[in-house]
Parts: C-alpha cells; structure tokens; sequence
C-alpha cells in the first residue's frame, strides 16, 4: 500500500497552468478546468514510495505526475519483475483501474521523488463521459498500452530465458555507437588518408569538399585502399577524391540499430554516415553493430555471403531459428522479425543460385527466379515451405528454346534440392520451380494472369491467389517489374475479378461467437484449437491484396500494402492503425508459438489453444479478430452481392 505524506490544496490557477501544459486536459476549454481545478489535491510521494499494489489497491484518483518519476510493473509468482515501463512529468497513473472499476492493474512504485495532482476518480469519470476528445484520447492510450504490455507478455512468458544471449539491437540508437568524427579533404592525396587511418586506427574516412568542411562528398574505407588502389596498381600520390564512394548512405542518429542494421544487409553497404540536426557526427560499421551482441544476424549473413559451397549453406540455414529467437527475446515486433527472416532466406538463395550458375555456366536467357505467397510478400516463419518459380526472357528461337528448357530443367531440379538440404520443405501443391507449369517465359506468365482476371473461376482463383504476391528472388528484376505492371494493368479493368476475391476473402469465418467465445475445432488432430495462420491472419492478407490490386499498388507485403493504402487515402488512419495493430499482433502469437513448439523438440505449427493463453493474450487475441469484421465490412460495401 501507499505510504502516504498528506495532501495538500492547490491554489486552482497552479493546478490550471498544469492542465494546460499535458494531454487531453489542454484541450478542455477554461470553464471545465477551472471547474475541476477547485477539486484537485497535490501529495508527495519520497524515493521508493509502493503508491499502487496490482490486485490490492483501490483506486481514489487519477494520479497526474507533476515532478518525479516511477516505474510501473509486474511480478510473476516467484516475485521476478516481468514487465516494467517508467513515467515521468505529465504522465497519468490509475486511469485503466478507475474507468474499468477495478483494483488497481500494475504495481507503481516511485524512483524518485515525486509530486502528483490527484484528481478524484468522479470528476475524471465525468470527464470521459462527456467530452468526447477527452475519452478517446484515453481509450487510444489504453490500446497502444495493451498491445505494448501484450508483447512483452508473449515475450517473457512463452520464450525461455538463455543466459548470455541478450541483445541491444532494440534499445541503442546508432548515434550512441559514433565516435569522434575522422575526415579528410577531397585533394588530400590517398597516401595522406592512408596514414590518417592509421594515425586514428579506423576503417574509414568522411571525404569533406576543401571550400566547406561541413559538405561532406564522400567516403573512402580500407577497402578501397585494398581494391582500388593496391590491387590495382594506383598511383599514392593522386587525390582520395579518385577512390572515395559517393554520394555518403545516411542514417539518423535516433535510429535504433535494428533498423541500421537491416539497411547495411539489404544494401550490402557496410559504412553508414550518421546524421544529427542536418550535420553529419560520425561512422557507423557493421563492425560496430556486431560488437554489441554475441549472436548478431550480421554474424550469420556475412558467413552466407562469403560461402563457397552450397553445401556449406545447409548448416547456415538452420541457424536462422536461433537469430530469430534472439530478435524475439530482445522484443522484436513481428514486422521486425519477418523482415529478419526473408533478408536471410534472400541470401541463402542468392547465394545458392549464384553457385549453381557457375557450376552449369551462365544461363541462355536472362531468367528471374520468383517467390510466392508468404516468401513472394516477406511473412515467412519458422514453418515455410518452398513457393518459388522461374520466369525467363522468351527464347528468339526453336533451337534457343531447347537450350533454355534443357538448362532451367536442370537449374530448378538442383535448386529445389539443395533448398530442401538447407531445411525448406517441398510444396505439398508442387508450386515450385521443378513444375514446368511453373517455369515458364514472360509470355507465358502474361497469359496465365490474363486467364485468371479476365474469365475468374471461383475454384482455380483460390488456388491461384498465391501467384498475385509474387517477387522477384534472384536475377534480373526487371522481368519481375513487367509482369507486375501486366497485372496491374489487368487487374484494375477487371472488377468482377476483384469481386471474386472480395466475397472469397469474406467466406472465412472470423473465429469469435456472438458473444465473443473462441471458435475452436471441436474434433480431430487439433481440438480445441484455431488455425490462427488460416482463421485470424489470411483475412488481413486478402484484405491488403485486393485493395492493392484494386488501386494499383505494387506492394507484396501485407504491413506495407496497409501503409501504402492509408498513405495515398484509401483506407483511414483509424482502420490502418488498428489492422496493423491486429495483424502484427497475430504474427507475434504465431512466431513465439512456434519458437516454443521447436524448442519442445516439436515441428512447428499454426494450431493455439486459447486455453493456454493468459487472459491479457485472450484479450487482445479477441479485440484483433474483431477488426476482420470491420474489413469484411469495408470489402462488402465495395463488392455488394447484386
């Protein structure tokens, strides 16, 4: 329980000033706040001070920080903190307790000294009921509060604790990793940035213009000392400008090293200039990044990149579930994660093809090796089987097109071998590049989405919703682009097509009863579970694909297709934000629930028992299946049954 000091009135323009300066109290007009001034309370609360006990205190006001901080969290039952957050100056506590009437949620604690205004839970309760800005801006709160609590929930109780294992990838900015910055002028000559490398022991230097130090041109790394110029014979004495790499890759110094750390592998640059205020401060390498934690994904992608055997990539592609187990323990978001895991899958099969290609010699027609469905839109987990296909430049002749038959038909059969050796099961519906069906020139490919969007059978469209995310793999990207503007084109002429896909996507029963119970199956292998990959995350793909395809939008990743929907105006803020939401939330239960599956020494699947779930899971489980009827309703308004 608290240990409470007295409480004292506050002068009501004191405790004016203070409204006016936090959130949603400014935006009450001067009537209302003088009013609920005359009511307010301050108390103080010394270091250390327990205000609220989870499950044990009643809840008398909101408490509004006015100086000083605590920390929020909860204990599991050996007393182990589980989840904790810090509020400081302008932030409330006890608001969630007092609109839903119950004892107080979290424990908060004092770190420091600390003055609250407390306002009785009346007034405020009046408050929510009556403005409309001022509740909405709570229940947000509340949601953003839930989902944030929900993670770490899934985090801490479903993955287990390894010691030695932890990252920072989510909680350092790269503008923490900077030292002080190293340059050189653009006419300085290569010997002269050669001994400055050395002089300050680094890898790499900004290259400035000599008339504005601040204008930063280039960069010049050991590197190109190795390649450009003793490799190559170069003359020391000309000027560095000659070898540097320029324009500079910029990240800003806020951004965490997650996000750094993707770009430098989507990228393969390994130097990023850090930017502050619009001036460059600094270097960030991917050494830098990888001395923060013992198993960094950048460990693994280099490894992929310099391998020489395809052999040697089996035992690299088994490694990912362990990066990723780490990502997840560090708090990755799902986004996160399965960009993580498709960057991975990316180099594994660049890799593997750019080996096989100087095994069987170049091919005869620039080709494009495509992925589909999950792999096509960047969703893959831990459970992936291989959806892949080959599109190739039309052959200019009969005699070409035997030499391109016979080489793709040997290319593909190693391919999908070698990809089942480093642990990518075959396709049950051999969607793979090994069906001729599927390995086929541009013309080909043109003609199968012409057929499916022009005369749509209902049966065939369903299987054939896969091909619709397609991405190009490997190779030449460019016959990737025309296919999809093929599509594009097709797609937007062809409503009834749309139709199909609208009211398909809409016969998945959304897994929640009238009254909000689960929807499980009641026999068979899995009773009493749901299928949250086909029952709570396919709607939301459909969803995103026939919005994207409807307004041309070239996006295959269902987060990305969503943003790109809101950003150009096709779907609000609110029904964008709470899809993410409910989407990534989804994609978080499916990945932590299969990590725990593998790590029992079992194979991995999309089948939960909401029984086995806490009850703050359930909640937010439930709250994102209910958004699927709000797309159901979106899609119905625009494909109406006639």
């Amino acid at each position: 329980m608290a240990q409470n000091a007295d409480t004292h009135v506050v002068a009501p323009e004191m405790a004016v000033s203070f409204f006016r300066s936090i959130l949603p109290f400014n935006r009450l007009d001067d009537a209302t706040l003088h009013d609920i001034s005359r009511h307010c309370r301050v108390d103080f609360y010394p270091k250390g001070t327990r205000i609220l006990s989870a499950g044990e205190t009643e809840i008398p006001h909101l408490y509004l920080i006015q100086q000083g901080g605590v920390k929020a969290f909860i204990e599991d039952d050996q007393g182990e903190i589980t989840l904790k957050d810090f509020r400081g100056e302008g932030d409330y506590i006890g608001a969630l307790g007092i609109i839903r009437g119950t004892l107080a949620n979290l424990n908060i604690e004092t770190v420091e000294d600390t003055f609250c205004f407390l306002l009785p839970r009346e007034i405020f309760l009046n408050l929510v009921e009556q403005q409309a800005s001022f509740a909405h801006y709570y229940l947000k709160s509340f949601s953003e509060k839930v989902v944030s609590t929900a993670y770490n929930e899934l985090r801490y109780h479903k993955v287990s604790r390894r010691s030695g294992d932890d990252l920072y990838l989510f909680s350092v900015r790269v503008g923490d990793l900077v030292k002080k910055l190293r340059k050189v002028a653009s006419d300085s000559s290569i010997q002269e940035a050669a001994v400055a490398m050395a002089e300050y022991r680094v890898g790499s230097l900004l290259v400035y213009d000599p008339e504005d130090e601040e204008n930063i041109v280039g960069i010049v790394t050991d590197r190109d000392l190795r390649g450009k110029v003793v490799a190559a014979g170069l003359d020391y004495q000309l000027p560095v400008e000659t070898i540097m790499s320029g324009p500079v890759q910029t990240v800003l110094s806020q951004a965490l090293c997650f996000d750094v750390l993707l770009k430098m592998m989507t990228t393969s640059i390994h130097h990023l200039a850090v930017e502050r205020g619009g001036k460059i401060i600094g270097v960030v390498t991917s050494h830098d990044i990888m001395l923060l934690q013992g198993h960094s994904p950048y460990y693994l992608f280099k490894e992929i990149r310099g391998q020489q055997e395809i052999s040697g990539l089996y035992i690299l592609a088994q490694r990912i579930p362990e990066v990723i187990r780490g990502l997840i323990k560090e708090g990755a978001k799902a986004g996160n994660i399965t960009q993580m895991i498709a960057i991975l899958n990316d180099h594994i099969l660049e890799r593997m093809l750019i080996l096989l290609e100087e095994e069987l010699g170049p091919p005869p027609v620039a080709y494009c090796w495509l992925l589909l469905g999950s792999e096509g839109r960047r969703e893959q987990t831990f459970k992936t089987d291989q959806d892949n296909a080959i599109l190739y430049a039309d052959p200019e002749s009969e005699k070409q097109k035997k030499k391109v038959d016979a080489y793709f038909k040997i290319l593909a059969a190693k391919a999908i071998d070698h990809l089942v050796k480093c642990g990518y099961p075959l396709c049950p519906g051999e969607i793979m590049a090994t069906n001729p069906k599927w390995c086929q020139p541009l013309s080909v490919w043109k003609s199968y989405f012409s057929t499916w969007i022009s005369a749509p059978d209902p049966v065939e469209l369903l299987n054939a919703t896969i091909f619709f995310d397609f991405r190009s793999g490997f190779g030449d990207a460019g016959l990737s682009r025309e296919l999809r503007k093929h599509l594009k084109a097709q797609a937007q002429q062809k409503d009834i097509f749309l139709f199909h896909l609208a009211r398909q996507c809409m016969s998945t029963r959304i897994p929640l009863s009238f009254f909000r119970n689960f929807i499980v199956n009641r026999d068979g292998e899995h009773k009493n579970h749901l299928d949250i990959k086909y029952q709570g995350l396919t709607p939301f793909v459909n969803f995103a694909r026939i919005l994207a395809l409807k307004y041309g939008i070239s996006e295959t990743n269902t987060l990305a297709r969503l943003k790109a929907l809101f950003d150009a105006e096709f779907i609000n803020r609110e029904l964008w934000a709470s899809a993410n939401d409910a989407y990534e939330l989804q994609m978080q239960q499916r990945l932590i629930h299969q990590l725990s599956q593998m790590e029992e020494g079992r194979a991995p699947d999309n089948h939960i028992n909401p029984e086995q779930l806490t009850d703050l899971e359930k909640r937010t489980l439930k709250d994102a299946f209910a958004v699927i009827e709000r797309l159901y309703s979106v899609l119905d308004k625009m494909y109406p049954v006639a």
